[in-house]
């Protein structure tokens, strides 16, 4: 019998090699992060893997997809339910770029910290929004909501099997076989000719909403291998004559301690795709939707470090008005320096990242009690904190990797009102919650701090 975690891993080794095949660079650019983390580990030593082991960043990927419809986010679900993978956190895109991005989405992703420790594999998971105004009058909106409803993204063998999967958390050989095999399938571009027009009536909407509505099937958009340098990664694949996006995502460079995520990638490639014609010939042509994102994690932030994040990226904005991408770099950074702790331990005692605590042994030595705070715990010694890997994304961050994926900005009517999409609506959709990451990431720290009395107790002293 295989587990929900060996299911996982195997989905994500064959969707990597499939990936591999239909988008060449892709393979370049894991071969490159490969190189690089070989590298960093050789200089820095074990100080590499302070936000986890090379095995386990080499392994790591995610992986995005677009669907259409609340019944096909159902869907999804519940295959990557078999895996065990939760959806967890809200993110919306459509105010977040300059283009239009008629989606809302959520990640799925193991949630226990040996899960993730055994496969990390998240796939950031988008829906169309179909209902809003503001990207489709009522006359798309009725056409796009019937192309929908006529299409079937998940077959009913692949849906049972994911029931089972996920009822009784393994699968025979067998039916893990054929679950894979399925599953694969189902996120392999399709080779079924596309309706030109129909297309391109979306298309001057949102590419990505042709990409999702456009097409009678879903597909890997991009699948991220993990980097533990993304500045010398960008680098390289410059290098290579890979053409990568303007900018990395996310947080500067800097000499502090790396927070959230950071990401990039090779800009979307012409992909050979069979367009049909109204008269039904059917011609060759090239669609441009998919690119290879790589990213670099680091600390989770507290809701306290999160709102700091949001603050400093504002900041950011306002003096870097109007400067080269160079100069908005180097401001980014001199707003980062002036704002964050410049140090692990900083970050814990402001009460800014998560981490996990645990008592230093030895202490106390000379027999003093210690204090009652965190940060005099932290100061004094009793105490080391382990960094807690930010497992999620960024709303801004994964709209400018989008955007700057696009040939087109689309259309947007800001003039009318948006419909409302939140965390409770996709929770209702799927049928299952929509998690808060804010949450696991207290639970964990929670549960290491609530062995540290236990802990720092001295030896023989009353229970």
């Amino acid at each position: 019998m295989l587990g929900q975690w060996q299911l996982r891993a195997a989905f994500a080794a064959r969707l990597s090699r499939m990936y591999g095949r239909e988008v060449p660079a892709y393979a370049t650019l894991v071969d490159v992060c490969r190189e690089v983390n070989e590298d960093v580990l050789r200089a820095r030593g074990s100080d590499a893997e302070r936000l986890g082991t090379i095995g386990r960043v080499t392994a790591e990927r995610h992986g995005a997809i677009r669907v259409g419809t609340p019944g096909e986010l159902r869907q999804v679900a519940r295959v990557f339910g078999a895996l065990g993978m939760r959806p967890v956190g809200f993110y919306d895109l459509r105010e977040t770029a300059a283009s239009a991005l008629p989606i809302v989405s959520t990640a799925f992703r193991p949630v226990a910290e040996d899960e993730l420790a055994r496969s990390p594999f998240r796939v950031f998971t988008s829906l169309l929004t179909v209902s809003d105004p503001r990207f489709f009058d009522a006359d798309l909106r009725a056409r796009l909501t019937a192309f929908l409803a006529g299409r079937e993204l998940f077959g009913p063998e692949l849906l049972a099997l994911a029931d089972r999967a996920e009822a009784e958390r393994e699968l025979s050989e067998a039916d893990a076989e054929r679950f894979l095999e399925l599953a694969v399938r189902a996120f392999e571009l399709s080779a079924e000719p596309i309706d030109r027009d129909w297309y391109a009536a979306l298309e001057r909407v949102s590419a990505v909403a042709a990409d999702i509505g456009g097409v009678r099937s879903t597909h890997i958009n991009h699948l991220t291998p993990r980097v533990l340098d993304i500045d010398e990664l960008y680098r390289r694949m410059t290098e290579r004559g890979i053409e990568m996006i303007d900018t990395i995502q996310g947080p500067p460079r800097w000499t502090g301690p790396d927070v959230l995520l950071r990401q990039t990638s090779f800009r979307a490639l012409a992909e050979p795709r069979a367009l049909r014609a109204p008269d039904g010939r059917v011609t060759r042509g090239a669609l441009r939707v998919r690119f290879g994102e790589v990213e670099a994690r680091g600390i989770a932030l507290t809701r306290e470090g999160r709102a700091l994040y949001d603050r400093l990226l504002t900041l950011v904005d306002e003096e870097a008005a109007h400067r080269s991408p160079a100069d908005r770099a180097a401001v980014a950074r001199s707003v980062w320096t002036r704002h964050l702790p410049p140090t692990e331990h900083g970050l814990a005692a402001a009460g800014l990242g998560f981490f996990t605590y645990h008592a230093v042994p030895g202490r106390p030595a000379d027999g003093t009690r210690p204090p009652a705070g965190l940060r005099g715990l932290l100061d004094g010694g009793w105490l080391r904190a382990e960094p807690i890997v930010y497992e999620d994304f960024l709303p801004r961050s994964a709209a400018g990797i989008f955007q700057s994926n696009l040939s087109e900005a689309g259309s947007r009517n800001s003039g009318r009102e948006g419909s409302a999409y939140d965390a409770d609506r996709l929770s209702g959709a799927m049928d299952r919650d929509v998690l808060d990451p804010f949450t696991l990431y207290e639970r964990q720290r929670d549960r290491s701090l609530a062995q540290v009395p236990r802990a720092l107790r001295p030896q023989g002293a009353a229970s």
